[in-house]
């Protein structure tokens, strides 16, 4: 029995919980089967024992001594049938115990994987959105867009434009930079060849907007959930925005607002498509990022972004496991930590996957 353990694939390579349980399925059949073959050749005794009384019983007084030596025979056959049965009895009791224990312990294991890998797209996520955070912040000090808050002249607007041209010309994970006034009118942006007319528009309206007016500092910064800008052809966007004030003047007087528009769908694609889930189970498993209202923002397989809301509910827990009892699926969750300074907007990181 242990040589042919020891033939299998799986004693080969590194022990896992999955080879384990089926290891266990292997020692199980095989006592099945060498206690069943036992009791196979105990029967085949018993039948002896009896043929051997019948003709010492013929053989009179002649074979009185050889059915003593043939009811002996019976009685050991009995009694090693009887051991048989019992190690079936145990020891399968034993294995199937083995079994459950082995196989809720790569469930746990299971479970604990899927929360880490739902940890891990947030956390990329919210490090990606701290960078964001920065940007803004750092952006609202640039000498062009002080001047022209401060003085909205057309000369102001247009080195204004120029130079957050510039700024996205380096980083391509914006759709777009927009300078406003405190009364919400856009003064300039960074591509009015690709998105022309902006220049005049309102944004007083957008909560990103009011969210900014309200900063105490320019150490402090504003930002909305993932929406789709019409302004921007309706694309995915995630915006930020921070206070315009005076050079040097962290709290002083708001001269504007200057809000940063984040390419948020190839972005998130990447992030989401990029979690290492295992290969055999790509396609019965779905990486979700969703907002805090359970809406989705990102998934692995395109589907119900901005508009599907997920009916596991973490319940305000920070991570776990909510099983689905209808379609036997289980969702891992873990809310963003936040990063640095960014303390995130309660988003979760989800993985869904379907019974194999």
């Amino acid at each position: 029995m242990f040589a042919a353990l020891r033939d299998t694939p799986e004693a080969a390579g590194p022990p896992t919980l999955e080879a384990i349980v089926r290891l266990a399925a292997e020692v199980r059949q095989l006592s099945q089967d060498k206690t069943g073959r036992i009791r196979q050749i105990t029967g085949q005794a018993r039948i002896l024992a009896l043929n051997a009384l019948i003709e010492a019983a013929r053989a009179g007084e002649h074979g009185r001594g050889f059915s003593v030596v043939a009811q002996e025979v019976r009685a050991i056959g009995a009694e090693v049938e009887g051991l048989a049965r019992e190690l079936e009895t145990h020891l399968d009791g034993r294995i199937v115990a083995l079994q459950q224990a082995v196989g809720a312990m790569a469930g746990r294991a299971q479970e604990e994987r899927l929360v880490d890998l739902a940890l891990n797209a947030v956390e990329l996520i919210d490090r990606n959105l701290y960078e964001r955070t920065c940007d803004v912040r750092w952006w609202a000090t640039d000498s062009a867009i002080v001047d022209c808050a401060a003085n909205p002249t057309p000369d102001a607007a247009a080195y204004a434009t120029a130079r957050l041209g510039v700024i996205l010309s380096a980083y391509t994970v914006y759709l777009d930079l927009w300078l406003c006034d405190p009364a919400g009118r856009i003064l300039a942006t960074g591509r009015p060849d690709r998105y022309p007319g902006l220049a005049g528009r309102s944004v007083a309206g957008e909560p990103w907007f009011r969210d900014a007016l309200a900063l105490p500092s320019g150490d402090d910064y504003g930002c909305a959930d993932v929406r789709q800008e019409p302004f921007l052809g309706n694309a995915q966007v995630a915006t930020y925005a921070a206070g315009v004030r005076a050079a040097g003047q962290v709290r002083g007087p708001l001269l504007g607002v200057l809000a940063i528009h984040f390419d948020w769908e190839p972005q998130a694609r990447a992030i989401v498509e990029g979690v290492r889930v295992a290969p055999a189970d790509r396609d019965r498993t779905r990486v979700l990022l969703v907002d805090a209202r359970r809406r989705v923002l990102a998934a692995s397989d395109g589907r119900g972004i901005l508009s599907e809301t997920v009916r596991a509910d973490p319940a305000g827990a920070q991570s776990g496991v909510v099983h689905d009892a209808s379609g036997g699926r289980l969702v891992a969750y873990h809310r963003t930590p936040g990063y640095e300074t960014y303390r995130g907007l309660g988003w979760y990181g989800m993985i869904e996957q379907a019974p194999a």
